[in-house]
């Protein structure tokens, strides 16, 4: 046997090794991590009401109306299949326009400045989150739209309030789907 034919059988053993390896045991195993371990994030961390899903913990949605608590501005619309963000610099006049109309229609709404995530859209134009400082701001509409009590509105925040991941990384934030569920529950 050649030393020719012995590299390239042995080239063609290790395709063969690598091919299982990385081409369906890893998978296979990434799979399996996902069906058992993570289910629910595996499936898109579907919300569900009453048995029908209603909508992902992780996309944002666009909220209409004085009874519920609003999200994030999206330069997507909120359009999953288009998710992005405007790509327009901090400098850019249609962004300053735009945030300078945000922020006069939210201290005109609230009675107080807005707070950042109010003003820009996120990196996604997806994003299901809003600051606890926001969603605060909004319990006094929220809950004379629902006729509740702010105190029971500004509790559902507060127990809808995560905190940082793993304690240190990111900021506390409010899911406004989860956020908004939970303020129809409590309507009913």
């Amino acid at each position: 046997m050649t030393s020719t034919t012995r590299q390239l059988l042995a080239s063609a053993r290790m395709l063969l090794v690598l091919t299982v390896l990385l081409g369906v045991l890893y998978p296979a195993a990434v799979w399996a991590v996902g069906r058992v371990g993570l289910s629910g994030q595996a499936d898109g961390s579907l919300v569900r009401r009453d048995g029908a899903v209603v909508g992902s913990s992780l996309l944002g949605q666009d909220f209409q109306g004085d009874r519920w608590f609003t999200g994030r501005p999206s330069s997507s619309a909120y359009a999953g299949s288009s998710s992005g963000g405007s790509n327009l610099a901090a400098s850019s006049a249609d962004q300053v326009k735009a945030v300078r109309e945000r922020a006069a229609a939210y201290r005109a709404a609230y009675g107080v400045a807005a707070p950042a995530d109010a003003l820009t859209a996120s990196a996604s134009g997806l994003d299901p989150h809003v600051s606890p400082a926001n969603a605060l701001a909004q319990v006094h509409r929220v809950a004379v739209a629902n006729g509740l009590p702010e105190t029971a509105v500004e509790r559902l925040v507060e127990q809808h309030t995560q905190g940082r991941v793993m304690g240190f990384l990111g900021e506390p934030r409010v899911n406004v789907l989860e956020l908004n569920l939970a303020l129809e529950r409590m309507g009913r």
